[in-house]
């Protein structure tokens, strides 16, 4: 299979599971004004990054309503419409979503005068709106966010009606509509805030990176440093997406970005297709764990958690390192286990030759880090970033981008944005609702209860919700909800309010490849022609980090660096073991097979080792050592030694 095909086959795989790449293909005229449009929207953001925001509620109008007309014209109302025909509904749908927004930016000044006042045609021009917004989500997001939009909506209207602590005096549609269309507690509210500014610079910064060649580049880097070692090519897959992650903040995106490349690789050389799904979807799914691009999440809970994101980039260094490298153990114990081979060192491209021919063109995510670290905001640090993403890439004719690309980064990273847009407006009707009714304290208490004080029962009930949340939503509107609904519960409990909103967040991620409905997983197995359910989980089994390490922040607060560097140093080494410890007990290998013995004591040690106190951290190197002295001078009859 040609590398054409195969990128062929992981778009076709994205179309048919993910409704954000299952969009309008249109040409002539059409396609050159929703580019225009597209293009437009772009510049209007950059423009106000320069020169200065508008008042909040006038940059998020402009925001949503560039946003709703694209919506409307790149997303079909039906999927089996045609994807290259001009459909009248929807553009006058498009129509509609670009004049609501635009009725608060001319009608500012008399809305700001009358504040509080609903006149009839800001209830028409409201509810319109309101219903585009959960329209788009259903085209964008889903069925089970607008689900959860809808029940919201009709329990601000049913607060009489409902038993016991849910009860409240109930909404009318003035009130609803005034407090949700009106004000920047509703669709306006903080989710936006952060799309229309922090995560569309990210998202265009990370559209520009990939124009310039850099994900082949990480790529090609990952296959010189481990596409030679036993597993070579798994290895490469996580290392490649652990790098992609830097840029993308997509799980989906770093599936198809590598996985178009990495999969068929692994499957050439002898892996089983659900091996191969599996592991592109785990490593992909750390995308959005590590800095300095995090995906939506990471921009919003520095929002929620009220701190610089820098702050957010620095906590998520350490536990990031340890997910790749639960992965990372999870693929070399396999390969051993199954004697895996790697590439031939003759057909892998040469580290130093990489470096001098495209290294230019990661000095962007070095400058990002080091402005951000420096002071500047992440608005400011992502303008400069991408302005030099295309300065970089002129460093050599080879990577050079030409005009027509500098203007189509521009039109990607404005589409791009939409299913993140609209996530965030449908979520500021969810926050709406929950200010407006009071019923935020009243989940709180349920939550409390439920918990009964116990902060591990606690961190097992935000790990179940977001599950259930998961089933649905993707990782960014799981990670919403479910602040929404037990952060603040979290927060009364005693948890460091980052400690919680990590714990949330990274349980809202699992949503990508936990079965029944991990996306990273169904994309990873469709590229690989493999069983989905199985890929699922296969994925689950190595990227057990996931589900541990959450545990762990509140218990072991050194992982989120918020302790000294002597506790951080050790909290690092002894979590590693215990996932060396985990990872081995699931794959039965170490150093060779292991026995019942050494997996009961491997497992004990892992456990200790998770437990906070320098006590149990000794207790669990200890049976580490004792095993692992098993494993290097004593081999039952029928088990194969290989150091």
């Amino acid at each position: 299979m040609s590398e054409k095909s195969e990128k062929e086959l992981a778009e076709e795989v994205l179309k048919k599971y993910d409704s954000d790449a299952d969009t309008m293909q249109y040409t002539g005229l059409m396609a050159k004004f929703v580019s225009a449009l597209a293009i437009t929207f772009s510049i209007f953001q950059l423009y106000t990054a320069t020169f200065g925001v508008l008042d909040a509620q006038l940059q998020r109008a402009v925001h949503l309503g560039f946003g709703l007309a694209l919506v409307y014209l790149l997303y079909p109302s039906r999927k089996r419409w045609s994807r290259t025909k001009v459909h009248p509904l929807d553009v006058v749908l498009a129509i509609l979503g670009a004049a609501s927004p635009a009725y608060i930016v001319l009608e500012y000044q008399q809305l700001v005068l009358r504040s509080g006042t609903v006149t009839t045609p800001d209830l028409a021009v409201g509810l319109i709106g309101i219903l585009l917004v959960v329209e788009a989500t259903r085209r964008v997001v889903g069925i089970p966010m607008v689900t959860v939009v809808l029940c919201f909506i009709a329990y601000a209207f049913a607060g009489p009606y409902m038993p016991g602590v849910l009860a409240h005096r109930g909404l009318t549609l003035n009130q609803l509509v005034g407090h949700l269309y009106f004000t920047t507690e509703g669709i306006f509210g903080i989710p936006l805030g952060v799309s229309s500014t922090f995560i569309f610079l990210f998202i265009l910064f990370g559209a520009y990176l990939e124009s310039t060649g850099l994900g082949k580049f990480f790529i090609d880097l990952a296959n010189s440093i481990a596409g030679w070692a036993s597993g070579g090519p798994a290895k490469v897959a996580v290392l490649s997406s652990g790098l992609m992650g830097t840029v993308s903040g997509s799980s989906v995106a770093n599936v198809v970005g590598t996985g178009s490349l990495t999969i068929p690789m692994m499957k050439k050389l002898g892996y089983h297709k659900n091996f191969a799904g599996a592991v592109e979807a785990a490593a992909s799914t750390g995308g959005q764990l590590m800095p300095p691009v995090m995906g939506a999440a990471a921009f919003l809970m520095a929002e929620f958690v009220g701190v610089p994101y820098i702050d957010i980039v620095k906590a998520a260094v350490v536990p990031a390192l340890l997910y790749f490298t639960g992965v990372w153990l999870g693929v070399h114990f396999e390969a051993k286990r199954s004697n895996l081979k790697g590439l031939p060192r003759e057909q892998l491209p040469k580290f130093g030759r990489l470096f001098i021919e495209r290294g230019h063109l990661a000095l962007p995510l070095v400058v990002i880090v080091y402005l951000l670290v420096s002071g500047y905001t992440p608005m400011r640090a992502a303008l400069v970033a991408i302005v030099l993403s295309i300065v970089c890439s002129a460093l050599r004719k080879s990577t050079r981008m030409k005009p027509i690309e500098i203007v189509r980064g521009l039109d990607k990273g404005a589409r791009n944005v939409l299913s993140v847009l609209v996530a965030c407006a449908s979520a500021g009707i969810v926050i709406g609702v929950v200010t407006k009714t009071g019923v935020g304290l009243k989940l709180s208490w349920l939550f409390t209860t439920l918990a009964n004080g116990s902060p591990l029962v606690a961190i097992l009930l935000v790990g179940l919700i977001s599950m259930i949340l998961g089933m649905g939503l993707a990782s960014g509107p799981a990670y919403i909800v479910t602040a929404i609904a037990v952060g603040p519960a979290l927060a009364d409990m005693g948890f460091p309010l980052m400690t919680a909103h990590f714990i949330m967040m990274w349980f809202s991620i699992d949503s990508e490849i936990t079965p029944p409905v991990g996306l990273a997983s169904i994309v990873g197995a469709g590229i690989a022609n493999a069983d989905p359910m199985k890929t699922m989980f296969t994925a689950f089994k190595y990227a057990k980090a996931l589900y541990i390490l959450p545990i762990l922040f509140y218990y072991r607060p050194a992982l989120l660096l918020q302790s000294s560097l002597f506790d951080i140093a050790l909290t690092f080494v002894t979590v590693m073991l215990g996932l060396i410890a985990f990872a081995a007990v699931w794959e039965n290998y170490l150093m060779r097979r292991t026995t019942l013995l050494e997996r009961i004591l491997l497992l004990g040690g892992a456990l200790l080792l998770f437990i906070p106190g320098h006590i149990w951290d000794f207790a669990g190197i200890g049976l580490f050592i004792i095993v692992y002295c098993l494993q290097r001078y004593y081999c039952p009859a029928g088990f194969r030694q290989t150091a």
